[in-house]
């Protein structure tokens, strides 16, 4: 007949023992407190956290904070606490009121992740939604942990926890209730795996029971029923077995440094029957012991002992020791048929092995929750170091004044903050809305103009804090400033966002020189007459597989006069013995900067050398006249020309009248335009197309960008001003251009 399952793990709500002399004025000061101010429920949930906290023998301050914890949060504010109970005992009951904001977080996050299910079933691809799910998942838990300044303050949220689940699973009705269902999913996914890599196990185990209970309250009775028996009586059969082996063991001559046992909790054979996809009769662990001994050669040897105390089970053993698992967990584990005919599994290990096991990358926590400790190496020591310290309860006086020293150090040098849709993304300390938005996404940081934290409006250099909801504002196109990669306007402190500004800032930089390059070319093309020519097969010539690589390479100066010349003649299939003629050809194409003679009608002067200043660049019509230099004959200034004014002033008699001439049809002009804009991501690449539709050749191009404005001088020819006004109206129409003139 089977007996009746009682609800173990629903265990009523328990009471605090008495504490130790001397160390009760808080808790009775706290006790008191929330009598007062809260009716008799809240007074014996707090009564049951408590007690949980006291079974983990921490301080007097983390036991009066538990009961403090039950408390309403409008009843127990920072205010009333600091004032009645001193900072240390408000800090932690704070503390375990603000990771509620995790639970809101962790139920929008487990809403978003049965709606992907859904959509998974139907088609998508449920795999890489499972792996950014988890990924989320491991993140909100780190993010928990350092919203905290103080490891205490998780434990008394964990026990907080377990005594909610308690209540939830004595109710009646707490099957059909949403809210405990959404709590349990809450424990089960962030809470019972906080609890498991610290090395909680109590409480680890039946979060996850209760967990089970009231999501799969069907798999939770059947695996009960099965079991037939409660907890203690699984409990009472593991010390017999562990009492015969430690016997067996030690007559034999084999020491044995520590021998200890769990019963598998119920959630634990559940979880292990979905993933073998096999019936519980085919597992053989449900009740386990594990035996340290000195060395590797006491393992084999107490090995066989096992053997010959109970039948082994065939095909149930497993040498990880002469053969380790992947990630260098080590152990010998055999399965045999124990004391009343049941299944029983015994692991063997040596000290070393059970401490990589436990605190290692080996560490059961990381690779039963999907964690990588050999990525994140620095994270796995720490939470092995906290688990070690949480291990000494039995062997040092006061555990709880060690985690009060113990402050939540696992994230120095981490943030966790959110987007507005509540995914959750890891950046260095101190980050900004800026790296920020680099984190989510390469174009977001680029667009980004400024940025709203918790709902406020907050400067781009402002560092972030943990738990904070972070929103971008961002424009439709455009880029990162300059001044972003100035370290001190603190704008940008991760090392991706630098990066990436920093490839912008080299594309834009390879697409002015790549533009100065293409003007070179087209520049010496005109020059050889051969403006027709195949660029394609001109680069050919040159060595280059691209014609953006050969602009580019000529852009740099990395190919000089004499190699392009020799490209361009090699590809328009000039033969040396045509080079005088070609450079006869030249010469007629030439600007009228470089010609000194014809063209400029010099008042009372005749065959005199003229040319044309570089400073003001004169082009006709503009009003001209001439000075006398030196040693070059006469130098041609617009008469509205600043240095005209100046030696006007100086030297009126070298001042001169001229006037423009007759101008050959292929003489052209130098000019300099300036032209003011937006930034932003292609710019350049349009005014540059705008040119060259208008005929008009850019020999050098030089521009600046500062607080999102681009400032571009551009050095061209041209034939004549109708031909420049015609292009610069047409520049203004450029998206962004703001003003276009001649410089």
């Amino acid at each position: 007949m089977v007996k009746k399952h009682k609800a173990e793990d629903a265990a009523p709500l328990a009471t605090a023992p008495p504490m130790a002399d001397g160390a009760h004025v808080l808790t009775t000061a706290a006790t008191t407190w929330l009598a007062a101010k809260c009716d008799e429920a809240t007074l014996a949930r707090g009564r049951a956290i408590a007690a949980l906290i006291e079974n983990l023998r921490l301080d007097e301050q983390s036991v009066a904070a538990a009961w403090l914890a039950a408390a309403p949060p409008d009843v127990a504010s920072e205010t009333a606490l600091r004032e009645s109970f001193g900072e240390a005992v408000a800090a932690l009951v704070v503390g375990t009121q603000r990771m509620a904001s995790i639970q809101e977080l962790s139920r929008s996050r487990i809403d978003a992740k049965e709606a992907k299910q859904s959509l998974a079933a139907s088609g998508k691809d449920a795999v890489k939604e499972a792996a950014v799910e988890a990924q989320q998942t491991e993140a909100m838990r780190k993010m928990l942990l350092a919203m905290v300044d103080d490891v205490r303050v998780v434990l008394i949220k964990l026990a907080e926890r377990l005594v909610s689940l308690r209540t939830a699973a004595l109710s009646t009705d707490a099957r059909r209730s949403e809210a405990a269902q959404a709590e349990a999913r809450d424990v089960k996914d962030i809470f019972a795996p906080l609890a498991n890599r610290l090395g909680i196990w109590r409480i680890k185990w039946e979060l996850e029971d209760l967990s089970l209970r009231l999501l799969e309250p069907d798999q939770y009775h059947k695996i009960s029923r099965y079991l037939d028996e409660t907890r203690i009586e699984r409990e009472a059969y593991i010390d017999t077995s562990k009492a015969r082996i430690r016997d067996a063991l030690e007559s034999a001559g084999i020491q044995v440094d520590e021998i200890s046992g769990r019963p598998k909790h119920i959630d634990s054979i559940y979880q292990k029957l979905k993933r073998k996809r096999c019936s519980i009769e085919e597992l053989y662990d449900i009740r386990a012991i594990r035996v340290l001994v000195p060395d590797v050669k006491d393992c084999y040897a107490a090995l066989g002992i096992v053997h010959s105390l109970f039948q082994p089970i065939p095909g149930e053993f497993d040498d990880y020791i002469a053969k380790p698992k992947a990630n260098n967990y080590r152990s010998l584990h055999t399965a045999v048929m124990g004391p009343l005919n049941r299944a029983l599994e015994v692991q063997i290990r040596t000290q070393e092995m059970h401490q990589s096991s436990e605190y290692g990358v080996a560490a059961h926590w990381n690779y039963k929750e999907g964690g990588n400790a050999a990525k994140d190496a620095g994270y796995a020591a720490k939470i092995a170091s906290l688990r070690q310290v949480l291990s000494w309860g039995d062997e040092v006086s006061s555990p709880g004044e060690l985690l009060a020293g113990f402050k939540s150090s696992l994230f120095e040098e981490t943030i966790f903050v959110l987007t507005p849709q509540g995914k959750i993304i890891d950046l260095p300390k101190d980050s900004t809305p800026i790296d920020f938005a680099f984190a989510v996404h390469t174009g977001l940081g680029n667009r980004c103009r400024g940025a709203k934290v918790d709902g406020a409006m907050v400067p781009l250099n402002t560092p972030l804090k943990n738990g904070q909801r972070v929103e971008v504002i961002a424009v439709k196109e455009g880029g990162p400033s300059r001044d972003w990669l100035n370290p001190e306007n603190g704008y940008v402190r991760s090392h991706r966002a630098r990066s990436k500004v920093r490839q912008f800032f080299n594309a834009l930089d390879l697409q002015e020189t790549l533009a100065n390059g293409r003007a070179i070319v087209e520049k010496d093309l005109q020059r050889h007459g051969q403006t027709a020519l195949s660029l394609d097969k001109l680069a050919h010539e040159a060595g280059y597989k691209t014609v953006e690589d050969f602009f580019t390479a000529v852009g740099r100066a990395e190919v000089n006069n004499r190699d392009l010349d020799i490209a361009i003649r090699k590809a328009a299939g000039i033969a040396d013995g045509d080079v005088d003629q070609e450079k006869s050809e030249i010469h007629t194409s030439r600007s009228r900067a470089k010609a000194s003679s014809g063209g400029i009608l010099i008042v009372g002067v005749d065959k005199l050398a003229t040319g044309l200043a570089k400073c003001c660049k004169p082009v006709p019509p503009d009003p001209i006249v001439g000075f006398v230099t030196r040693l070059k004959g006469i130098t041609i200034h617009r008469a509205d020309c600043a240095n005209v004014i100046r030696m006007e002033a100086t030297e009126p008699r070298r001042i001169i009248t001229a006037d423009w001439g007759e101008t050959a049809a292929s003489e052209v002009f130098s000019v300099q335009i300036e032209v003011i804009a937006g930034d932003r991501q292609g710019l350049l690449r349009d005014i540059s197309d705008v040119l060259a539709r208008a005929k008009i050749n850019v020999t050098a191009v030089n521009t600046l960008s500062k607080d999102f404005m681009a400032k571009m001088k551009f050095t061209a020819e041209v034939k004549s001003m109708d031909q420049l006004k015609n292009a610069l109206a047409q520049v203004t129409q450029v998206k962004g251009v703001q003003g276009a003139k001649r410089a």
